[in-house]
């Protein structure tokens, strides 16, 4: 049985969280599962977003509203205390797939379904759903002998959140053109608390794997590119 190191970050800063995880992937030879439960809010944009096409600056600007740039793909998502996190950073033999975009969104998407039993959740497209509407958004970034697969859950999100959001350019197929709050779902409607989704997972990790749990001090890593950035708008 292989190990899988399980670290659970509690809550804390996105930006902090990004820099743990890029230090992960880059300086690191650890196999890590990944944790948190909420952060200040704050925006987060893949490393090729472009404000002006993503945002409304200008409500972003009145409200002060932090923007960070994270080290790997994906979309634009509004995160804060009611958004939880799950991460996998591996090294590419680790697992029984083989390491490119498709196959570890489905090898994800079937853990989260095995673990939380929710009725009609899947993965459509890069998203993870409920029906049709969306609960969990995700990027990846892929280097020569590792991986990262990081996931931002929605448990609750306040709509007006959705304002500093622009309806992308480009879009999933099953979204058509729903507006945020028409595209989206809250997993709390779903579950009885983050703490039992985060239980279960657990434990479903644990029946797979020889789960250590770790802390964030315990990490040790060298000298690394460190991508992730505060964005001025």
């Amino acid at each position: 049985m292989k190990t899988l190191h399980f670290l659970d970050l509690g809550s804390i800063h996105i930006f902090k969280q990004l820099q743990i995880e890029e230090a992960l992937l880059r300086a690191s030879s650890l196999n890590v599962c990944l944790i948190s439960r909420g952060t200040p809010r704050a925006i987060v944009m893949g490393i090729s977003g472009n404000p002006a096409l993503h945002l409304d600056v200008s409500k972003i600007k009145r409200d002060h509203i932090p923007v960070i740039k994270r080290f790997s793909g994906g979309g634009t998502v509004i995160v804060d205390e009611e958004t939880f996190f799950i991460t996998f950073v591996c090294a590419k033999d680790f697992l029984p797939i083989h390491p490119f975009p498709e196959p570890i969104l489905r090898w994800s998407g079937d853990l989260y379904a095995e673990s939380w039993e929710i009725p009609d959740f899947r993965l459509i497209e890069n998203d993870y759903t409920i029906g049709n509407l969306k609960c969990g958004g995700n990027a990846q970034y892929i280097t020569k002998d590792r991986w990262l697969h990081h996931t931002s859950f929605l448990w609750d999100y306040r709509d007006e959140n959705m304002e500093y959001l622009l309806l992308p350019p480009k879009r999933p197929r099953y979204r058509e053109s729903r507006a945020h709050c028409d595209f989206l779902c809250r997993l709390k409607d779903y579950a009885p608390s983050k703490e039992k989704l985060l239980g279960k997972l657990r434990e479903t990790l644990q029946s797979q794997f020889k789960l250590i749990d770790l802390a964030a001090d315990e990490i040790k890593t060298g000298p690394h590119r460190q991508a992730a950035q505060w964005m001025e708008l």
